[in-house]
């Protein structure tokens, strides 16, 4: 049994070695063939600095730790806009069908770009956002119409027994929902929410355009005063990676752990 998990690790570890090995030798020369001179001993200054007898964060962390923030509400506030927009597409009123069917194919029909300046320049002045709130609106915005489908295919996917059964115990329809509905559909479509919440930390990247500091725009910064483009947007292109892959196993633990909560039962 151990034989069998350690080969396949072993394995993998292997072909990730010589993927690594054989992306450094395809940089280093390109870089010998344009004169380029490597500076990564540089790097670790614009992430972490010693003063005054302990470590401080440099512009680097400072800029993930903005991205996080922003990312972090947004997701927040895309999974609560998705919900809502998604029982307003499956319930009993035109209105509210009508205004989350308009909401879903206006977002989902125009590019992000376009809606950050509109918010940015147009609403957010109006009713009195700040950077920092407009941004996280944005992407909530923009991700809760993509994640309104994903709720709504959790929720169609929902045999409407479990709805006549719970209505038979007297169940209110907020505890309904609370307790027996919602949980099967979180199960159901913790997958591609996950997508969802990878896409939103990759499209956070885009807010930089506000003049926000995030990672990008430090990133950038960075490139302007050092010109060290190669050594630094790697850093940037990394640090996202590591942050994306932390979110996709933490996830996939998430998952696992509610289907052996659901296979138990």
């Amino acid at each position: 049994m151990i034989t069998k998990i350690i080969k396949p690790a072993l394995s993998a570890l292997c072909q990730i070695v010589i993927l690594l090995f054989a992306i450094s030798w395809l940089l280093d020369s390109g870089a010998e063939a344009m004169g380029y001179q490597w500076q990564w001993h540089r790097v670790p200054d614009y992430l972490f600095f010693y003063e005054d007898g302990q470590w401080w964060p440099a512009e680097l962390i400072e800029g993930l730790i903005v991205t996080i923030k922003i990312s972090f509400y947004a997701l927040l506030a895309t999974l609560l806009i998705g919900l809502t927009t998604a029982l307003l597409r499956l319930s009993d009123s035109v209105v509210g069908r009508t205004i989350s069917r308009l909401y879903i194919e206006l977002i989902r029909n125009t590019p992000l770009l376009v809606q950050i300046y509109l918010l940015y320049f147009v609403f957010g002045p109006v009713i009195g956002l700040d950077r920092f709130a407009t941004a996280v609106l944005a992407l909530a915005l923009f991700q809760g119409a993509y994640t309104a489908e994903i709720f709504r295919a959790g929720l169609n996917s929902i045999p409407k027994g479990q709805f006549e059964a719970a209505h038979s115990l007297g169940l209110p329809l907020f505890y309904t929902y609370k307790d027996v509905i919602l949980p099967q559909v979180i199960q159901r479509t913790l997958p591609p929410l996950t997508n969802e919440a990878v896409s939103l930390i990759k499209n956070s990247s885009i807010v930089s355009v506000m003049a926000i500091f995030d990672l990008t725009t430090e990133g950038r910064n960075i490139v302007s005063e050092t010109a060290m483009p190669f050594e630094i947007w790697f850093s940037v292109a990394g640090i996202y990676l590591v942050l994306t892959l932390s979110l996709s196993a933490l996830a996939a633990m998430l998952e696992h752990k509610l289907g052996a909560q659901w296979k138990s039962q």
